[in-house]
């Protein structure tokens, strides 16, 4: 990185318009692709990303600018750039910095790891998946690292250092039977290096995938109307993230584009419901030693036993919310100013009979996979797609179906939750904001909805 009087030093100089805080964030990040279709490699690729952002604060306006030069010239430079754009008078002084490292090397880092050795792996997942069913047609698969590095320092006397390195394999199947295909897909990920497969078997991914799809190439359409759903953890998650989660970020809540703002103390949820935004999870996805502010993470509690305990906060947020940060601001790289974003964001356990919940929902809609969908902050709207969906009809599975979705106002699910079970568990993902792309575990036990609507093009079963 940078010497710490170099950095104080840049600090100063965004500070020279009359700001009243600055923030220098420096990044080094290494990545690695390997991708595979149909058995082939159809791509090999590293990367390496370098540089710096400075930004520069007077109450609630704020300026960015970032440069891939960390010279000393070119750092002062930027800063300045930043500078120019507060305009004001006098200039502050960085008070003296406390440094915080939380700098945590990966067991097995990539550099240790040969493009040969993730290519077995990769073929490993595809054969295992093609000798699954003669109905699969297609694989994809793809095995990425990144071993992020940063250093962020800011005129508040924060100096802080981190290491995120985090490893992800996608395996994807396409089963066809000539007139129709479905996807099935895995796509474990862990924040640490190449030690994941120690506890990982690619062959296994494969098959799974296989299975998810032809099992929905052979299902039939699903049933529409008002019903319970039961909703598998892992991915399950992805409801509570997008349309919950996103709504207690400062970005949305600082700025009244949230169904939460001024909630906080209210009930939003059932009582049943207890939820939390953990960043110090270890080996985590989406786990961070200090947030892009050098804030650092923490284990928050967001909704507990149904009541509203707090919102997820970044500094500029705090500002206009007159509340302090949680810890909770990311940025996907230095070309990016930073904002309130999620971690490790699940419902947290509860004590309820998995199986239970099955047989006593009647007729409804059993999502043991979510796909993606799209949600509206401001009202909570959403619709999301299942990936991999049964039919239960008395309280028994009847059959795989496809083509599900859900639909609903995320405040409004909350309070229809009726069953928790004691078991949680996380899938990783990519999140997209106006900070960019960060990874965030989503996550859940199975839970039970009472009531929501489910769309599909089928008709009673």
């Amino acid at each position: 990185m940078i010497p710490q009087a170099l950095a104080s030093e840049v600090l100063s100089a965004a500070l020279e318009t009359g700001g009243d805080f600055s923030e220098l964030f420096l990044e080094d990040t290494e990545s690695n692709n390997v991708s595979m279709t149909g058995g082939q490699v159809e791509n090999a690729a590293y990367s390496r990303r370098h540089g710096a952002g400075v930004r520069v604060l007077k109450g609630t306006r704020y300026a960015y600018a970032y440069t891939a030069d960390t010279s000393r010239q070119a750092l002062l430079d930027t800063a300045r750039a930043a500078a120019a754009a507060i305009a004001g008078e006098g200039s502050a002084t960085p008070a003296p910095f406390a440094v915080h490292d939380c700098r945590k090397a990966p067991v097995l880092p990539a550099a240790q790891m040969t493009n040969d050795k993730r290519i077995a792996w990769l073929r490993d997942a595809a054969q295992a998946a093609k000798n699954h069913s003669s109905e699969i047609t297609q694989t994809v698969v793809s095995l990425s690292d990144v071993d992020q590095r940063v250093m962020i320092c800011n005129s508040l006397g924060v100096l802080a250092y981190d290491r995120r390195p985090r490893t992800r394999i996608l395996v994807q199947a396409v089963a066809s039977d000539g007139n129709q295909a479905q996807t099935g897909r895995r796509s474990p990920g862990k924040g640490c290096g190449y030690e994941l497969f120690d506890s990982l078997d690619p062959a296994q991914l494969g098959r799974e995938a296989a299975k998810s799809a032809t099992t929905m190439l052979h299902a039939k359409d699903c049933p529409s109307g008002v019903f319970p759903v039961v909703m598998d953890g892992g991915f399950g998650g992805v409801i509570f993230h997008e349309a919950c989660g996103h709504a207690l970020e400062a970005t949305s809540v600082s700025r009244g584009n949230s169904v939460f703002c001024g909630k906080l103390g209210q009930k939003i949820a059932a009582d049943c419901v207890t939820a939390m935004d953990d960043g110090l999870l270890p080996g985590e996805w989406g786990s961070i030693g200090v947030d892009d502010e050098g804030t650092p993470s923490r284990s928050r509690t967001l909704i507990e036993n149904g009541i509203l305990k707090s919102y997820m906060v970044d500094i500029l947020g705090g500002r206009r919310m007159n509340m302090e940060p949680t810890g909770s601001s990311r940025r996907q790289d230095y070309t990016f100013a930073p904002t309130s974003r999620m971690t490790n964001t699940f419902i947290a356990p509860g004590k309820d009979d998995p199986e239970e919940m099955l047989r006593t929902m009647g007729d409804g809609l059993y999502a043991a996979s979510m796909g993606g969908g799209s949600v509206n902050p401001l009202t909570g709207e959403f619709n999301f797609a299942v990936d991999e969906g049964y039919w239960v009809k008395g309280g028994k599975i009847l059959c795989p179906v496809r083509g599900a979705t859900l639909i609903g106002k995320g405040h409004e699910v909350l309070l229809n939750i009726d069953r928790v079970g004691p078991k949680m568990w996380m899938a990783p993902g990519i999140c997209g904001s106006m900070s960019g792309s960060v990874p965030t575990n989503v996550g859940q036990p199975r839970i039970r909805v009472s009531s929501i609507i489910v769309g599909g093009k089928g008709g009673a079963l």
